[in-house]
């Protein structure tokens, strides 16, 4: 009887082991090692804001920082043509010292360009039957700032100027610029209207197209009849200043939305920002020279993940482990007092076979201000699957 009990229960264990070494292997999950949220050290500091208008800054990557807190809805005047060229460059791409198509001059760009000189207006000499081409009128537009040109490009582009306004509002929607709105392709009319951190935004978003970019860093261009033109915007070079646009010509005071190259912690870095409403030009320059060097002061840029820096774990039932490690360097610009978040978004992983080193198993997503980032991570050492004793006597898993 005994011998029997013993069988049974022998055959039993001999079960129970084979029912546990072919039970699956449980999945393993990644621990972080890397706190979820980080202060960047320092107080944000006091920018310089004009004493006479608004304005409002921002930093590639990070985007908006700050405004002066006193924003209205202003005349946008000649920063209009930001948009204007926007829409155009979104219809009717152009490369990189590309001229693109050629656009002839018709009698409505001739009694545009004579109605616009005519009001005193920013024009570029132009005649019936010319042929500038798609850049050409970029140039003209948004260099010499000629509203004549804005005014054939709306056409040349929508077939009328009601058709392209309703495009550039309907791009002013969809970028959420909710205090703009646009009457005129050029900025001619007072209901042309934005506020520094809607243009702001637009800038941003502008500076991102390379023919833009090119465009507005000029210093002058060549035009057929008006021969060499200057950019309006005269203090580009200065403080780093590599754009964008000015505006004036109301009794709302003048506007420069600007970007500038700032070297911080031998890392270029492009400060942007807008300033409107200063009773002259020359104010709203000295406004975003002062903006940009108190800007410049105040930013760092600092590595928050080094290239095989361990940022997680997996820890296996059976004691295998590897640690997760970022695939690259991260450097990051970074304003005092942002908050800086961190999460790792690693695969669950069942361990059935050998995995190798450098496998990439998930990445750990960074996100300070708009900058937003996912670091791929990959394992540090091999893993391998659990041994024949662990699967055999394992209790519960």
């Amino acid at each position: 009887m005994r011998v029997r009990l013993g069988a049974a229960l022998l055959l039993i264990i001999v079960a129970a082991a084979a029912l546990n070494y072919f039970r699956p292997i449980p999945a393993v999950t990644a621990a972080a090692k890397l706190p979820a949220t980080e202060v960047v050290p320092g107080t944000a500091p006091a920018l310089p804001w004009p004493s006479q208008g608004a304005a409002a800054v921002a930093v590639s990557g990070l985007g908006f920082v700050a405004s002066s807190g006193n924003e209205k809805t202003l005349p946008a005047a000649s920063v209009t043509k930001v948009m204007t060229a926007l829409v155009v460059l979104e219809d009717k791409p152009l490369k990189k010292d590309e001229n693109g198509p050629a656009i002839t001059l018709t009698d409505a760009d001739m009694q545009a360009y004579q109605a616009d000189l005519a009001d005193k207006q920013s024009v570029v000499r132009v005649e019936a039957g010319e042929q500038l081409s798609e850049l050409q009128v970029l140039q003209g537009m948004l260099i010499p700032s000629a509203n004549n040109l804005a005014e054939t490009i709306a056409r040349w582009d929508a077939g009328s100027i009601q058709a392209f306004v309703d495009k550039m509002n309907a791009r002013a929607a969809a970028l959420k610029l909710t205090h703009t709105k646009f009457a005129d392709p050029a900025g001619a009319s007072a209901a042309s209207v934005s506020t520094p951190t809607d243009l702001l935004n637009l800038g941003m978003v502008a500076m991102q197209n390379p023919v833009f970019d090119q465009i507005v860093a000029m210093e002058q261009v060549n035009l057929p009849l008006a021969g060499t033109v200057p950019n309006v915007n005269g203090v580009l070079g200065k403080d780093g200043i590599i754009g964008i646009k000015t505006g004036s010509g109301f009794d709302s005071g003048a506007n420069f939305l600007f970007a500038a190259n700032a070297s911080i912690d031998n890392h270029t870095i492009v400060v942007y920002g807008c300033v409107m409403g200063p009773p002259t030009l020359d104010l709203a320059f000295n406004s975003a020279r002062a903006l940009i060097g108190a800007m410049s002061a105040a930013l760092h840029v600092r590595r928050v993940i080094s290239r095989n820096q361990s940022v997680g774990t997996y820890t296996t039932p059976w004691g295998a482990q590897t640690d997760l490690i970022s695939a690259d360097d991260v450097d990051l610009a970074e304003w005092p007092g942002m908050v800086l978040r961190q999460r790792l978004d690693a695969n669950q992983i069942v361990i059935d076979k050998p995995l190798p080193s450098s496998t990439v198993e998930g990445h750990e997503h960074l996100l300070l201000g708009d900058y937003a980032l996912d670091v791929p991570l990959v394992t540090a050492d091999p893993m391998y699957p659990p041994g024949r004793f662990w699967r055999l006597t394992r209790v519960s898993f």
